[in-house]
């Protein structure tokens, strides 16, 4: 399994297809996953990149953190797994609409 990094300050305007490039520079792409919204499709300005080494990966933070793509000045680092949030409850089930 490669190592995941977080690239984050990117444009509304960048596409998977550019994040990918920037990175295979670097080494093997295993994934890039655009963070988009789910209403609008939009971007929401962060990307998920697994490169397939560690090498790769230290490479890939070390050469594209601080550097600007579209406009703006990329933030890289090794993402950090997903922390266990609470579920959220609105309302215990009070005013829900029965259909």
């Amino acid at each position: 399994m490669g190592t995941r990094l977080y690239v984050g300050n990117l444009s509304f305007n960048t596409m998977e297809a550019d994040v990918r490039a920037m990175f295979a520079k670097c080494g093997t792409v295993a994934n890039c996953d655009l963070i988009t919204d789910k209403f609008t499709g939009k971007s929401r300005g962060f990307a998920f990149v697994e490169m397939a080494t560690q090498a790769e990966a230290d490479k890939a933070v070390s050469e594209v953190n601080g550097k600007e793509l579209d406009g703006r000045v990329l933030t890289v680092n090794e993402a950090r797994p997903r922390e266990d949030r609470p579920r959220r409850d609105f309302g215990n089930g009070r005013g829900r609409r029965e259909y």
